[in-house]
């Protein structure tokens, strides 16, 4: 932290398309306001693994001389940021190496690298409904599929998938057809009719805001939301079973016809913040909320 200003490395593709959303400039803002407070580098995610020791490795892992690491001073960065990076199976090998170095090293990141949810894949649904958390029901094997309730159709998605990448539906009579085992796998769900979807946002465990999109088929037409006690017991309920000291997550839900929520997804790795949405006051406190996270995580690096 040489110069009294901590620096961080900030991992986003200000390139990637994302239908509904402009990951670029959410990113250009938060950056903006993160310099009150820090030094900032952006890099694109294919060159975080060799950025983060402030140049001291190349993308074939050979290590430069004379070069500190993440927090070690001489050149480094105090921590790695991972935002709107895009998804990771487009860049899998450069992720796989950006986080097997961080880890190995103890580089402070930012969301944690210890995630349960999308970070890690798909498998979590599986897991949340074998231990019966309020999850759309899951099954990623043949002999699983009668655990799932009946249904008009199914969703079929990878379960390295992202953006609805590979997600397609079919019906009953082709689930037993569905090649399991190849690659990482697929995931098999009901699709199942609800009223809405919702977000809840969190910094480290504290909720920050909610959005909704009150129709089904414009998931990404989003408005805000005030969360019901239940609606955030529903939410802070899976931010603690991630177990998840510091970073931004974003629990996703539906709301079924009969009332209930259930997960979607519980993003963890980079998820998209909707920031231009929210109201000024809203936008700082996520701001603030933020700004002193990263202060505390640096504080305990």
């Amino acid at each position: 932290m040489a110069g009294g200003r901590p620096r961080l490395l900030f991992v986003t593709d200000l390139a990637y398309r994302a239908k509904g959303r402009r990951y670029c400039d959410e990113d250009i803002f938060l950056t903006s306001r993160l310099r009150a407070d820090f030094d900032l580098a952006l890099c694109h995610p294919l060159d975080a693994a060799a950025l983060m020791d402030g140049g001291g490795t190349d993308r074939d892992g050979t290590d430069r001389d004379g070069v500190g690491g993440a927090g070690a001073g001489g050149g480094g960065f105090d921590a790695v940021v991972v935002r709107n990076s895009g998804p990771v199976l487009h860049h899998q090998a450069a992720y796989d190496d950006f986080r097997a170095r961080a880890l190995a090293r103890g580089v402070p990141v930012c969301t944690q690298l210890t995630g349960k949810g999308d970070q890690a894949g798909k498998q979590y649904l599986v897991d949340l409904t074998a231990q019966g958390f309020p999850v759309i029901p899951t099954v990623d094997r043949p002999q699983d599929l009668g655990l799932l309730p009946e249904a008009a159709e199914y969703v079929v998605k990878p379960k390295r998938g992202a953006d609805s990448i590979g997600l397609e539906f079919v019906p009953p009579g082709r689930l037993r057809t569905l090649a399991f085992d190849e690659g990482p796998g697929v995931l098999v769900q009901p699709r199942i009719d609800f009223r809405y979807e919702v977000s809840f946002y969190y910094v480290d465990h504290t909720f920050q805001y909610a959005l909704h999109a009150p129709r089904p088929d414009r998931r990404w037409h989003l408005e805000r939301y005030e969360p019901t006690a239940a609606d955030l017991e529903f939410a802070d309920r899976f931010i603690a079973w991630n177990d998840i000291d510091h970073g931004v997550q974003r629990v996703d839900a539906c709301r079924t016809p009969d009332g209930r929520l259930l997960l979607v997804e519980l993003e963890d790795l980079n998820p998209y913040l909707s920031l231009d949405l929210l109201d000024d006051a809203t936008r700082d406190s996520f701001v603030a909320s933020l700004t002193a996270s990263l202060h505390r995580l640096l504080g305990r690096s």
